[in-house]
């Protein structure tokens, strides 16, 4: 583990911010690739872990990502919460813009028709990969900018905790991958295709994770702002997504459950493993 830390800390941040999505890319092709091995996905086990889903993501945006926005901002009263303020609004703006821009379907419609954003002519498969895509943006964006800002050197933004956060997306990453293959499969779709898009939706980490580092270290004063815009998008999509999918069913009570295991592993690794990687490094 000390290794790992050391290699985050000795190789360019930009170069960090790439290797960590793209291990939670990773972890979503592995959860995806278990359509080879399964028939089919039990309804509960699906809203668990689309629950488990959202509270990974709330408790990153809390611990992870607000609160070290609000002790990276200086000042007093509004001057010290309005950095945090500004960057979770126009982080909830932008996905709200995507999700009215680009047509997708959410895991559980079963109707092209009851696709969301412009109107199109895609099939159901490309529109369900859409929908989870737009998920793994922040998620993304949100590990990125913080490698950008340990690198930087920002009060508040530490290796443990960017690893801590990219961790935690793994997790999260992993029943994702499973809950996107699994409908593909059942529709009929042959295992390798559904295993091929169902990691296919998470390409967008490596990508946004990237472009937040480099914003980060291109223009240091942003952190505060993009750490909160990553918090906004990611509250977003599990308002606007991931709740709504668990309550599409009878397992409501199982979602629940999964909602307060997601949150409570997100809060242990962001508190606990920061300090274990600390530790570690002295």
């Amino acid at each position: 583990m000390k290794e790992i830390i050391q290699w985050f800390e000795s190789v360019d941040p930009v170069w960090a911010a790439f290797a960590a999505t793209s291990f939670t890319w990773f972890a979503t092709a592995a959860g995806a690739s278990l359509v080879f091995f399964f028939k089919s996905l039990n309804r509960a086990v699906l809203d668990i872990a689309l629950g488990f889903t959202g509270g990974v993501m709330v408790a990153a945006s809390v611990w992870s990502l607000i609160m070290p926005a609000l002790e990276m901002s200086e000042g007093t009263g509004f001057d010290k919460v309005g950095p945090t303020v500004i960057g979770f609004l126009l982080g909830a703006l932008f996905i709200f813009a995507l999700d009215k821009l680009i047509p997708h379907i959410h895991l559980n419609y079963e109707k092209v028709s009851e696709a969301e954003g412009p109107k199109t002519k895609m099939n159901k498969t490309l529109l369900l990969v859409m929908a989870i895509t737009l998920h793994n943006i922040p998620e993304g964006l949100a590990v990125g900018v913080l490698f950008g800002g340990v690198a930087s050197g920002v009060e508040g933004a530490t290796i443990g905790g960017a690893v801590a956060l990219a961790l935690a997306m793994a997790i999260q990453n992993f029943p994702e991958g499973f809950a996107v293959s699994m409908p593909l499969r059942r529709q009929g779709m042959k295992r390798g295709k559904s295993f091929w898009y169902g990691q296919l939706s998470a390409i967008v980490e490596p990508i946004f994770g990237v472009l937040g580092a480099v914003a980060v270290l291109t223009f240091t004063p942003l952190l505060p702002y993009a750490l909160a815009f990553a918090a906004g998008a990611m509250i977003f999509v599990v308002v606007e997504e991931v709740i709504p999918e668990t309550q599409r069913d009878k397992y409501t009570d199982h979602a629940t459950l999964g909602f307060i295991g997601g949150f409570l592993v997100m809060m242990v690794l962001d508190v606990v493993l920061e300090d274990v990687f600390a530790q570690l490094v002295v």
